[in-house]
């Protein structure tokens, strides 16, 4: 059996959402292996820094400031703009032009904020989706809450590698034994474009021979993967929908922070009970993962091999050493 892939994946991963930054606001955050500093510029713009300034190495996430659209570091004053170039010395007539502070590519949507990761130092390959319109028009013509702070959940340091959770979307037998549903949904649809993976699944005896029906969403959960990093799920159930972003981001080798969003639409109201029965299921799932070690090859039923081998090809993409500048370069082999 091999070990578990790399913790280094490459993709957008969030580290944040919207409401954790107003303009002028600094965080510091960790992750994959790294201190970060994030701020919100005068200009409503979030940008991402390696932590550390580069004079004599103070933490800028620890008492930095924003002026104007750049961070200042706390120790002596020196300030950094978004692409990590010094732009100010307060007791010298120039700035260090030399010294550079690593930039990470940020993007904002989904009232969320995303980083990109690559080990290799390339650029993005490809674009965060926006939820709504990607998993299709009966999600992207309804209207949502607004997200409060009970829909955003942080779970922090758990013991799970991203692939792990992208899994679940070819996996519907754990439903009945984790989730305990009467019986498992059915997998109608898997799709596969650039770093997108997309899947339908149906529950009850409407969907019991398999098969899609592209305009029929009842009782569906329309899955998509942007990579190993960004989820969102569509779900419409009796009580309308609702829309779970899931993404799993490394801390570090061994733990992962999982951001859970929730939106409810406003058509059947009730926000605060569908709220909390939407947030009842990622617990159960954590409750699994913390304790779960990664199979490879795994032992699977025949139901099951398929979808398991085909998102492991599709994932093995995204680790260092895979060329994946080019959206395309993440799919799957036929």
């Amino acid at each position: 059996m091999t070990d578990i892939p790399s913790a280094r994946p490459t993709g957008w991963f969030q580290v944040a959402w919207s409401a954790d930054l107003a303009n002028g606001e600094v965080k510091a955050l960790h992750y994959f292996g790294t201190e970060l500093v994030a701020f919100r510029g005068n200009d409503g713009r979030v940008r991402v820094l390696d932590a550390h300034c580069q004079h004599l190495g103070a933490h800028m996430g620890h008492g930095g400031c924003v002026v104007d659209n750049d961070i200042q570091c706390p120790f002596h004053g020196w300030m950094w703009n978004g692409d990590g170039r010094n732009t100010h010395i307060p007791y010298h007539d120039k700035p260090n032009r030399v010294r550079r502070v690593r930039a990470w590519p940020v993007t904002e949507r989904n009232d969320s904020i995303y980083i990109w990761h690559d080990s290799a130092g390339r650029p993005p390959g490809w674009e965060v989706p926006e939820a709504f319109p990607a998993l299709g028009s009966h999600v992207a013509r309804v209207e949502y809450f607004p997200l409060t702070a009970p829909a955003r959940s942080l779970h922090a340091r758990v013991h799970v590698h991203p692939q792990v959770i992208a899994e679940n979307a070819v996996d519907p037998w754990h439903f009945r034994f984790v989730h305990h549903t009467s019986i498992a949904p059915v997998v109608l649809r898997e799709t596969v474009e650039g770093a997108n993976w997309q899947s339908k699944v149906g529950f009850g005896r409407r969907w019991s021979e398999g098969v899609d029906r592209p305009e029929d969403t009842s009782n569906t959960i329309e899955i998509l993967w942007s990579g190993i990093g960004v989820s969102f799920n569509g779900e419409v159930t009796a009580e309308g929908i609702r829309v779970i972003a899931i993404c799993p981001t490394p801390v570090d080798d061994t733990t992962t922070d999982i951001f859970a969003t929730y939106w409810i639409d406003k058509d059947n109201g009730r926000h605060d009970e569908r709220l909390a029965q939407a947030k009842l299921a990622l617990p159960d799932d954590i409750a699994i993962w913390e304790h779960q070690k990664y199979m490879d090859p795994p032992g699977l039923a025949p139901s099951e091999a398929a979808g398991f081998r085909r998102l492991r090809t599709w994932a093995t993409d995204f680790y260092p050493g895979t060329a994946h500048s080019d959206p395309d370069a993440a799919v799957a082999p036929a």
